[in-house]
């Protein structure tokens, strides 16, 4: 059996562009995307905290260290700049890979730079 879980997160990024015109896809800068292990291509989703909209694409590289994170194509729809956007990758893991698995959980600040990485979310408490 297998069991897909999350691989990535890039928590509460702001988009910095939104290009109708530009071929589908979610620029990220490149520092994020190697800190949070997502790799050029990989699909991604994209959950739109500012209007709920959730959607999938995939993630190319951006300048390392630029800050950008820009939705592209008939995604462009869905998210405008200054939005605030949780950008997740998810992979398919066996059995035997569950054990010592932990996701890469990379947080920003409002110019998309790394505040924190961790690799645990904290337990929801009531």
């Amino acid at each position: 059996m297998q069991t897909t879980l999350l691989k990535a997160k890039i928590h509460r990024a702001r988009v910095t562009h939104s290009e109708l015109e530009y071929e589908g896809s979610c620029a990220i800068d490149g520092h994020l995307l190697d800190r949070a292990g997502i790799r050029e291509y990989e699909q991604i989703h994209i959950y739109n905290v500012n209007n709920g909209a959730r959607f999938t694409t995939y993630a190319i590289r951006a300048q390392d260290g630029s800050g950008i994170i820009s939705v592209n194509g008939a995604a462009a729809r869905l998210a405008a700049s200054n939005d605030i956007v949780i950008i997740c990758a998810y992979a398919i893991l066996s059995q035997a890979e569950l054990a010592n698995f932990h996701p890469n959980l990379v947080y920003v600040n409002e110019s998309n730079q790394i505040v924190r990485i961790g690799h645990t979310i904290p337990v929801q408490a009531a």
